[in-house]
């Protein structure tokens, strides 16, 4: 199966096409090579995909037949990603947060009117 639709399958990815995209970005690992869409995929590799900011490890147990239920995914791979790889996503999130306030910016019109009529008062 190639890997493309095998992550697909496994639902790593939404369309086969934004998974075809992602291999050919190089952000797909093939046995620690950056793969093509079109490499097959067999029991026992390991592959590292890079997805949201995080380097999943996954390791392949079967190959599905077609793209299956999130309750089955656990049957065709299994996921080896270490727990630190989650908290630096959590520790972004709230980075993000600190640096830039949601809704702040530049000022709007009426903001912008805001000000001036504080200064005028003075």
């Amino acid at each position: 199966m190639r890997i493309d639709k095998y992550l697909w399958c496994v639902r790593y990815y939404k369309t086969r096409n934004i998974a075809t995209q992602a291999c050919k970005k190089g952000q797909v690992k093939l046995n620690e090579v950056t793969v093509k869409p079109s490499r097959e995929v067999y029991p026992t590799d390991k592959i590292e995909l890079r997805k949201d900011q995080i380097t999943y490890q996954l390791t392949v147990n079967d190959l599905p037949p077609n793209r299956v239920g999130a309750k089955l995914v656990d049957i065709y791979r299994t996921d080896t990603t270490p727990k630190e790889a989650f908290a630096a996503k959590e520790l972004l999130k709230y980075s993000k947060d600190y640096y830039r306030k949601k809704g702040t910016g530049r000022p709007t019109k009426k903001d912008r009117r805001d000000i001036d009529n504080f200064y005028e008062e003075e």
